[in-house]
């Protein structure tokens, strides 16, 4: 098959699973049980997978369990697409040997997921340069500077053409759903996520606990709060003296924060949180697009269809339709 998987097809897809020692367990099973659902939902096998590990043997998850694999990771008989599943101390369960064999798989152009830490491995491997990527947010500041020719999203899960990534267990959930929606339509998805119980699947550009919650709390709560601001003053968006005169801080070194942790100015910044909100009204909701551009701080519609199309590629009411088409 190899081609971008996140697409309307009913080929059954075969999907190979890679599992690291101390994985999740729970993220591992919001990969897995939503094919298992659709193929019983669906009545028919739309989807197969196999769990491999490095050397064919069992591996320990996160908690201790130990799970039994289908066999080794061979990179030139692998499936429709590969996902590398991984969680704590990547450096010492990926070596070179693994990353040479990630290479192969890019080589071939086949589609390439990772799952939390998976995309540590993936971008230990190089093969995520120049995608836009993301991991669990708590490790999105050491993936940023370790990783600079990736551009770093503090989504839930990121789709770029054949390479995506998910931030953990919920978000992997987001992004099978996903798959399934895309793959098999609407009805079929819903199906699965009823399953689960699961009322309201994310869109991918949800960001994660933002990327100041967590570790920026500690190595850089002016950060932290900044963005906390940010966030709720998405209506009026706060000047960027208020913003750091209610820090205690100045204008420039409010700037230097920004570009040092995250790379883009504080303006910059705050717009970005503001399209995300905005494409996840657009996708989400009934609302028109004239009311949303006024929850997201922006002057008019058409302002807020400029940035919208300059970000996404797209306008806001083509987004809609193609996420309601079935």
């Amino acid at each position: 098959m190899h081609a971008n998987i996140f697409a309307a097809g009913d080929d059954v897809l075969a999907i190979d699973f890679l599992v690291l020692p101390e994985f999740s367990l729970l993220s591992f099973a919001s990969a897995v049980e939503p094919l298992r659902a659709a193929n019983r939902v669906a009545g028919r096998t739309l989807y197969r997978w196999r769990v491999l590990s490095s050397d064919g043997a069992a591996v320990a998850t996160s908690s201790g369990l130990r799970l039994e694999v289908d066999g080794i990771f061979d990179p030139q008989a692998t499936g429709d697409a590969l996902v590398v599943v991984a969680a704590f101390n990547v450096a010492r369960h990926a070596g070179p040997n693994l990353e040479k064999a990630l290479r192969l798989c890019a080589r071939r152009r086949l589609p390439l997921g990772g799952i939390e830490s998976g995309a540590f491995v993936l971008a230990r491997a190089g093969v995520l340069a120049g995608r836009r990527a993301t991991t669990h947010w708590e490790d999105l500041p050491s993936f940023t500077d370790r990783f600079p020719d990736i551009l770093v999203s503090p989504s839930r899960y990121v789709v770029d053409g054949d390479r995506f990534t998910s931030g953990g267990a919920s978000p992997t959930l987001d992004m099978m759903l996903d798959l399934i929606r895309l793959r098999q339509g609407y009805a079929l998805a819903l199906s699965v996520a009823s399953i689960f119980i699961y009322e309201r699947a994310h869109p991918a550009e949800d960001p994660q606990p933002s990327l100041s919650l967590g570790r920026l709390d500690w190595y850089e709560p002016r950060l932290a709060a900044a963005i906390r601001l940010m966030e709720t003053h998405l209506a009026d968006p706060l000047p960027m003296s208020s913003l750091a005169r209610r820090l205690g801080t100045s204008r420039r070194t409010l700037e230097m924060l920004f570009l040092s942790h995250v790379g883009q100015s504080p303006q910059e910044f705050c717009r970005g949180l503001r399209l995300e909100a905005g494409r996840r009204l657009v996708l989400e909701s009934r609302d028109n697009i004239s009311s949303v551009s006024t929850q997201c701080g922006f002057q008019s519609a058409s302002a807020f269809a400029r940035a919208f199309r300059q970000r996404y590629g797209t306008s806001p009411g083509e987004a809609r339709n193609a996420r309601r088409r079935p």
